[in-house]
């Protein structure tokens, strides 16, 4: 399905970004993880196979990312013919609790990241007419929800770009779409769960529930879930959806 592609996934070096890898690569792509984390992408990368390439990357940071790139294509020859940002933070505070450090982490993050890399990646995609940008986004793009104001805001801010950007590049063969993902069995949900038991003295089984039922088939999503529509998206088969949110959230949304 994705023979002769080149994938590159930020967030790579677990989760969701690390099944996207091992999925995409079953399809023939050769990947290339990047993450903050050296060892969680080299590990990811062996997992994938020796063709993959693990690369160093703060997204927040414009200079490495477009360092990040460079490198990507010394090794690879050309750019890469799919970009699923994948890296992300979510943490949790009242909004008068929210400080400045907080609320500029998260937009430097979740949405320049995303942006720094859209724009790295869609010159190569232009000439040749054809790419695919995936964005991770949440469902948190699609409705609000207590304590996560910066979070929600720097999600909206991804499907807003993801929007735009779809419409400006389409007629170059590009697609551009976001997953919206509800709570996924990732560290990041587990970190929700310590965060739940810490500030109620909820057992963690019992915060686990609180997130299981914020969707109506009472269970996480898994990660695999994720990477299956990301598959779809990266194929030739997706190519007629664009500037898309899809939600994987077992119903939670439903919009």
């Amino acid at each position: 399905m994705l023979q002769n592609k080149i994938a590159l996934i930020t967030g790579g070096g677990r989760g969701i970004g690390r099944a996207i890898a091992i999925a995409f690569a079953q399809e023939g792509a050769r990947v290339v993880v990047c993450a903050r984390t050296k060892e969680q992408v080299e590990a990811v990368a062996k997992q994938v196979g020796q063709s993959a390439l693990a690369l160093v990357c703060d997204v927040a940071n414009s200079e490495s990312v477009a360092a990040m790139f460079r490198e990507a294509h010394e090794v690879l020859g050309r750019g890469p013919d799919i970009l699923v940002n994948n890296a992300g933070i979510a943490e949790s505070a009242t909004l008068i609790q929210t400080e400045d450090e907080l609320w500029q982490r998260h937009l430097a993050i979740n949405l320049s990241g995303t942006f720094y890399c859209t724009r790295a990646a869609l010159p190569s995609m232009i000439e040749r007419k054809w790419g695919r940008i995936i964005n991770v986004a949440s469902i948190a793009a699609r409705t609000g929800a207590p304590y996560i104001a910066a979070y929600s805001a720097s999600k909206h801010g991804v499907l807003g770009l993801t929007r735009s950007a779809a419409l400006e590049v389409g007629a170059h063969g590009i697609t551009v779409n976001a997953i919206c993902p509800g709570y996924v069995d990732t560290d990041m949900t587990t970190r929700a769960i310590e965060n739940i038991t810490s500030k109620t003295r909820r057992s963690q089984e019992d915060a686990l529930r609180i997130l299981e039922k914020m969707s109506p088939q009472n269970r996480l999503i898994t990660p695999e879930e994720v990477a299956a529509v990301a598959l779809l998206l990266a194929s030739e088969g997706g190519r007629g959806i664009n500037g898309q949110a899809i939600n994987i959230d077992g119903g939670t949304v439903l919009s």
